[in-house]
């Protein structure tokens, strides 16, 4: 009888052994969001050679279809592998083509707000838009880089490299928007600011410093006519490094001398 109750006792403490050893052995889970960042940076390099593997759909503005309405408000889209390449001038970029509303009263601005393409601002890039305004038989009559400048808002929503084109032309009928050689090969000053990245990547972020991101040939890109959240970002976005004054000190200097406390 004792053997038989030996048997239960001994594998009762040679089950906790394995357990505990499991538990020694097991690797100490780390949330997402604290791990350290396990991109290579080789994202942007294997989007542009998606875009060289693309077969070409367009050759010409002719080509595209114009059946999307310009959204009346900046609606987002996604260019990536799934969306269609055209080739102009020798030139391989997704693009965006829109019918422009009739009857709209001109001039009228168009949105268009860049996100961030990746998790991590060291290896992030942007999809930078170039705008063609076309006449009703198709022909460019206005065309040109956008700038994007950064704005941080309270929200992903109001996040990111924000431009704007305006319609003013009464022959326009239509929008193209596309990435052109000078876009893609470009860059876009960036400001870090640890507020917008702490909720998912907090790791090694400061909460000063600058940033150059790279232009790339895909990413997520809102399109669609002012509104009035849009016209704030775009209107105080940061386009660059501020210009560096005289200082507190020579502001002081100047002000009148009841001010200083200085005796008249």
């Amino acid at each position: 009888m004792r053997v038989l109750l030996k048997i239960p006792a001994l594998l009762v403490a040679l089950g906790l052994c394995l357990a505990l050893g499991a538990c020694h052995s097991a690797k100490v889970f780390v949330p997402p969001n604290l791990r350290p960042p396990t991109d290579t940076g080789d994202a942007l390099k294997l989007a542009q050679q998606h875009l060289q593997d693309a077969t070409p759909c367009c050759t010409s503005f002719a080509d595209f279809s114009y059946g999307t309405l310009l959204p009346w408000r900046p609606k987002k889209f996604q260019l990536g592998p799934n969306s269609p390449v055209a080739n102009l001038n020798g030139v391989r970029s997704h693009f965006l083509a829109f019918k422009l509303p009739p009857d709209l009263k001109m001039p009228y601005r168009v949105a268009i707000k860049s996100e961030l393409n990746g998790r991590w601002l060291h290896s992030a890039y942007l999809f930078a838009p170039t705008t063609v305004v076309l006449d009703e038989a198709f022909q460019p009559i206005d065309g040109k880089d956008i700038p994007l400048c950064e704005y941080m808002g309270w929200s992903k929503s109001t996040t990111g490299a924000f431009g704007s084109t305006t319609i003013d032309n009464p022959k326009a009928r239509y929008l193209v928007i596309y990435s052109s050689s000078d876009q893609q090969s470009g860059n876009t000053y960036w400001e870090q600011s640890p507020a917008a990245f702490s909720a998912e990547a907090p790791v090694n972020m400061t909460s000063k410093g600058s940033f150059k991101i790279p232009h790339g040939p895909d990413g997520t890109i809102w399109v669609g006519l002012m509104n009035d959240g849009y016209k704030t970002a775009v209107d105080q976005a940061v386009c660059g490094e501020a210009p560096k004054g005289d200082g507190l000190l020579k502001t002081l200097s100047t002000l009148p001398s009841h001010w200083t406390g200085s005796a008249p």
